[in-house]
């Protein structure tokens, strides 16, 4: 793995095409990183690549075209199965993102869940983490249960060991908030469900652009996260599985691909990870997922992140000198995201204005709604960082803040 010093991430910027334009005549400062990061050239060019030289569907065919598209779409999942250091490159599903990795779990799992049965999430999960379990509850009579958290934005680890029990089938927690930047004890938490036998799920989508993952340390039973946060495409996710589960729960998708006969009487599955992966997939996508972990792993990760919280600690100390601001979410153990509340103004309103800077942040319930109600409010400005980002960009940010707040009180 190259050193961070030969990719300088005071050059970092230049590498990333759509930066460098101007939002209604001000310089862009792209502060939406939570919601997607931007593309690398390298991710744009491996898909440019991809297209312009070797696509043709996977798996499928003998011909030149279509044993290189097989071989690039296949590297990218061992690129992937190393960045989480997955036992096996086949216990690496590839998806559409986090949200189908969910559904796709929660949509297999009906065999091994039964009445009665309980399910335990937190109270500060993206809907993508409630909603399906809602379903497989409503389909299986099982029972949903929130674990709860304090006013910092931090599960009360007490609670949940009290709430884990017997009854308890599967603990589906975040690794880190897309709303109020907390980073989870999901070690603590996978080590209480695994004494009681609980499937443990963690949602990795913040998560895995920034911290390391490593899942047999972990030894959660799925680890999943999208490519489009970590520098990569949009439509491509990575659901890791343990085999033996994998092996254990059926499809939720049929079709092509992920059969090994078919007739009209019965239809014999395939092998992982092709039992999981119906139809034709997003090539291009994993092709470009497979080049931005080529450029996550060519930085040196505690570096990045250091420099990330930096620019997090200036904005946050900045933010708390405005009387009028509420910080939403202040657990000691976070990422690079801040969330706040102006008193009296909307979030929205608060977004708009900036934009006319230039500034890019986002505002909204950010699909944690319940999140919203326990607060109390109708949603956040969020400002979420990256390598990318400088402290200049911060000092704007503030600016525009101050200059919104003047306008609309």
């Amino acid at each position: 793995m190259k050193a961070i010093q030969k990719r300088k991430l005071e050059n970092i910027r230049e590498e990333f095409p759509i930066l460098h334009q101007k939002i209604n005549g001000e310089d862009l400062v792209y502060l939406d990183n939570a919601a997607s990061t931007q593309k690398p050239k390298a991710v744009i060019n491996a898909i440019k690549n991809y297209y312009e030289n070797d696509h043709s569907n996977v798996h499928r065919g003998v011909h030149s075209l279509s044993v290189r598209a097989t071989e690039a779409y296949e590297s990218s999942r061992e690129k992937v199965s190393e960045f989480v250091n997955s036992p096996d490159k086949d216990q690496i599903i590839f998806t559409k993102g986090t949200t189908d990795s969910i559904n796709l779990i929660a949509g297999s799992l009906t065999n091994l869940i039964e009445k009665n049965d309980e399910i335990l999430i937190t109270a500060m999960e993206h809907h993508s983490n409630i909603v399906p379990w809602q379903e497989l509850c409503k389909r299986t009579g099982a029972i949903l249960k929130v674990i709860p958290i304090n006013d910092n934005g931090e599960i009360l680890i007490d609670k949940y060991r009290d709430m884990v029990s017997n009854k308890t089938k599967l603990v589906s927690v975040v690794h880190l908030s897309n709303t109020l930047g907390t980073i989870n004890p999901i070690e603590e938490i996978i080590d209480t469900a695994k004494s009681y036998n609980a499937i443990t799920v963690i949602d990795g989508a913040q998560a895995a652009g920034h911290l390391l993952v490593d899942v047999q340390k972990l030894d959660c039973d799925f680890y999943l996260f999208s490519g489009h946060k970590i520098f990569g495409p949009t439509g491509i996710g990575v659901l890791y599985g343990k085999e033996d589960i994998l092996n254990q729960i059926d499809p939720y998708q049929f079709g092509g691909e992920m059969i090994l006969k078919v007739t009209f009487d019965e239809t014999t599955y395939n092998d992982l990870p092709h039992k999981f992966e119906a139809g034709t997939p997003n090539i291009a996508g994993a092709v470009g997922i497979g080049a931005s972990i080529d450029f996550i792993n060519s930085l040196d990760r505690d570096l990045c992140h250091q420099y990330e919280m930096s620019l997090h600690d200036d904005a946050l100390g900045k933010l708390e000198q405005i009387e009028c601001i509420r910080i939403i979410g202040k657990s000691s153990i976070k990422s690079a995201i801040i969330s706040f509340v102006v008193d009296g103004i909307h979030p929205h309103d608060i977004g708009t204005i900036i934009n006319q800077k230039g500034i890019a942040v986002r505002t909204g319930h950010h699909c944690t709604m319940p999140l919203m109600d326990f607060y109390g409010i109708p949603g956040t400005v969020r400002a979420s960082f990256s390598i990318y980002n400088n402290h200049a960009e911060v000092d704007k940010l503030i600016d525009a803040i101050n200059l919104a707040i003047k306008m609309l009180k």
